[in-house]
């Protein structure tokens, strides 16, 4: 399936974007700050890590056909960017949803339009029919967020990732194509 480039998606609040180089100081500033990548599956990362995590989004991005949709989540106001989405298909019209949002922009809204953006193309124009996502148990706001677009528990994936230097539990959600869709 091929898919037009460049992605570009507006929600309500934010627009979802394909990234460019001259996004490294803000993927820095996400990726490197303890306040969210507490709550992400992997650990705090330098300047030089950042530039390597945006050098292999940037070369996936051009992958055909294109199994992962990484898109700069940025306010519909304007740069720069506050977060990231990801959307990694797998399986049978299946994919994983995974997103963070910068610390200073927290309670905005932002997650959740963007959310629910990226679960209207996956249903529109991906086809898909599940999607997951993977939570830490004691992320409350990411919780809610999911829960918000019609996610349901599913259950407890054990050990389901190193960080932090520990083993940490995820919470399985997940929405498929069919489930009612709540309200804005």
């Amino acid at each position: 399936m091929t898919h037009l480039r460049p992605l570009d998606l507006a929600g309500g609040l934010v627009r979802l974007r394909e990234f460019a180089a001259d996004d490294l100081d803000a993927v820095a500033a996400i990726v490197g700050d303890d306040r969210v990548t507490t709550f992400l599956s992997f650990d705090s990362r330098t300047r030089e890590q950042a530039e390597s995590m945006l050098a292999g989004i940037l070369d996936r991005a051009e992958l055909e056909p294109r199994t992962e949709f990484y898109l700069a989540v940025e306010p519909l106001a304007g740069p720069p960017l506050v977060g990231f989405i990801r959307l990694a298909l797998g399986g049978v019209r299946a994919a994983k949803l995974g997103y963070a949002i910068h610390a200073d922009h927290w309670g905005r809204g932002y997650a959740t339009d963007a959310l629910r953006t990226m679960i209207a193309y996956a249903w529109d124009v991906l086809d898909l029919h599940r999607i997951t996502a993977a939570i830490g148990p004691e992320n409350a706001a990411s919780i809610a967020v999911v829960e918000r677009v019609g996610m349901v528990p599913e259950g407890r994936l054990r050990d389901h990732v190193f960080t932090n230097g520990a083993w940490r539990d995820s919470l399985l959600h997940s929405v498929l194509r069919d489930d009612p869709v709540p309200p804005a």
